[in-house]
Parts: C-alpha cells; structure tokens; sequence
C-alpha cells in the first residue's frame, strides 16, 4: 500500500460502501461493480483496496467525483457533500460474492 501524507490507508477506510441500484446490477453481467469510495483515494489505491479485501483480479478503475446537491430545511438552502465512486472491472470469471443476490 503507498504511503498517503504521514499515516498508512487502510483498504475499509477507501471502500466505504458498495453501491446498489438498478444501473448497478445490470453492470454485473460485465464484471462491473459500483462502490462508494474516499474523497482522496486515487485509481491504484481503490485497485489494491479491492484485490486485498475480495482477493480477486482488477482490470481497470473509473472513478467519477460526483457534485454537491442542494437540500432545503424549510427556509434555509444547505449544500451536501460531494462524493466519489468507482467502478470497478474485475477479470472474467471472477466475481464478488457479496453482491450475489442482491
């Protein structure tokens, strides 16, 4: 794992959830999946994340930092925080056994 500033990243601490929607299990079938990772993990720390935490093959990594939304409290306009998520494209034949199912 690369060093990040003056502490170590943990894999669970880049992996933060993975993501589970309708566009995300038609990704399956192509060896895809869709997780929720850290605002500073870059393409290679998300690729060792997952090959240490699932002991699978990655191919490749797309990331994509998605915007802030807006959300209203009544009179006041508040802004959430954005978020990153990756997409991650495993060798075929391989899959991730804890989105069988869902």
């Amino acid at each position: 794992m690369r060093r990040c500033g003056v502490s170590m990243i943990d894999s669970f601490d880049i992996l933060r959830k993975p993501i589970v929607s309708e566009k995300a299990s038609d990704l399956q079938g192509s060896h895809k999946y869709t997780f929720e990772v850290s605002k500073n993990a870059n393409k290679q720390q998300i690729k060792t994340a997952v090959e240490k935490a699932f002991g699978v093959n990655v191919v490749s990594v797309n990331v994509l930092t998605l915007r802030r939304k807006r959300k209203r409290y009544g009179p006041r306009l508040s802004k959430l925080s954005f978020w990153k998520k990756a997409i991650v494209t495993l060798k075929d034949g391989e899959t991730i056994t804890m989105y069988e199912g869902v």
